[in-house]
C-alpha cells in the first residue's frame, strides 16, 4: 500500500519538507489554510518520509469544486482541507495507474467555511 499525501498549492507544507528533507518552516495560505496551519505550521517528515511514497498539490480552485461535487453527489459536506484528496482525483493531479484501487479520506471539522454559492 502506498500513500498520497495532497495539499494546497498555496500551502505545501508536506512538500516543502519532504524536499528538504527535514522540518521546515512552513507558510500556509489559501482555502484551506486553516486546516494545515494546525496540522502542519513545522513539518517533521523524519517518520513521514518512511510512509509517503509521494505528495500531490492541487489548486483552491480544485478543492472548491471537489467540496461541491462531495456535496452534490454524495450529500457530504467537507471542509476544503478534508475535500483535497477528491481535488487531487477529480482534478487529474494525481491520476491511478491501471488496476489501481484507490480511497480516500474526507473530513468536515469546519464546514462552516462551506459556501456553495459564491460567484463562478
Amino acid at each position: 500500500m502506498k500513500v498520497v499525501g495532497v495539499e494546497p498549492e498555496a500551502a505545501p507544507t508536506l512538500w516543502n519538507a519532504l524536499r528538504a528533507g527535514r522540518p521546515v518552516d512552513s507558510e500556509a495560505g489559501g482555502i484551506a489554510a486553516d486546516s494545515w496551519l494546525q496540522a502542519c505550521r513545522r513539518t517533521d517528515v523524519s517518520h513521514r518520509q518512511k510512509i509517503y511514497f509521494e505528495v500531490v498539490l492541487v489548486l483552491d480552485e480544485a478543492i472548491q469544486q471537489a467540496q461541491e461535487s462531495l456535496w452534490k453527489g454524495f450529500r457530504v459536506v467537507t471542509e476544503p482541507g478534508g475535500a483535497a484528496a477528491s481535488a487531487a482525483l477529480l482534478s487529474g493531479r494525481y491520476k491511478p495507474k491501471r488496476g489501481e484501487r484507490v480511497g480516500i479520506l474526507v473530513c468536515g471539522g469546519n464546514t462552516s467555511a462551506v459556501n456553495f454559492t459564491r460567484p463562478k
